[in-house]
């Protein structure tokens, strides 16, 4: 769970936005979409290194 505390005289609105900056870096979102359903590692493992040569082919492009 993620507590934020509230200063004296903070707005609700910025203690909100802290929360959900920290609520980001935490990577609870990614980690609940991650845990929805089950990937194989052999899956997983081929999906970075097709990623990895999208990435490459861009860069290649930029150059």
């Amino acid at each position: 769970m993620l507590i934020i505390d509230v200063k004296d005289g903070e707005s609700i609105d910025r203690a909100l936005r802290r929360y959900k900056k920290k609520h980001q870096r935490v990577g609870l979102m990614k980690e609940m979409r991650r845990r929805r359903e089950f990937t194989k590692p052999s899956v997983r493992r081929r999906h970075e290194i097709i990623g990895a040569i999208y990435k490459n082919e861009k860069m290649n492009e930029m150059d």
